[in-house]
């Protein structure tokens, strides 16, 4: 006669899935507690637009390119933030002095000023954000993050 089985089933993903521990979603949910954070905070800008004037202001002249570039974003949604932050005349476009056919961006007077009036705030946003974390944990906090990316 056949010894039983006596071994347990295995366990469904229902039981062992617990999404409020899964990285995504938790880096979602602090995303979005930031967000929230910044529209309280910086009323002129979306979040993408002014990483584009701070890098821009950071970086000086640079194509479109490059400033996607450097701030992570695809071709099509710096070409769509470009827009809107040419629209509200904070970036004019050049051509490049050293090669005619390539186009320089850069901030106008009104960026610069802006980006000045707001970066204080964008500070603030960033500490407001992180509120909940000591000092250590802040730094080790920030220090893992940029280990992921």
């Amino acid at each position: 006669m056949p010894a039983s089985d006596t071994s347990l089933p295995p366990l469904t993903a229902a039981e062992t899935y617990d999404l409020d521990e899964q990285v995504g979603f938790l880096l979602r949910r602090a995303t979005q507690r930031h967000l929230a954070i910044f529209a309280q905070g910086i009323t002129d800008l979306t979040p993408t637009q002014f990483a584009a004037l701070a890098k821009l202001c950071a970086l000086g002249a640079v194509s479109q390119n490059a400033l996607g570039r450097a701030t992570a974003m695809d071709a099509a949604t710096i070409k769509g933030v470009v827009d809107r932050l040419r629209t509200k005349a904070l970036v004019i476009s050049a051509p490049d002095p050293e090669d005619q056919r390539r186009v320089l961006l850069k901030p106008t007077a009104k960026g610069w000023d802006l980006y000045e009036a707001l970066a204080p705030m964008a500070t603030q946003i960033t500490e407001d954000t992180l509120a909940p974390l000591n000092d250590a944990e802040k730094t080790i906090f920030t220090l893992l993050l940029k280990k992921l990316v």
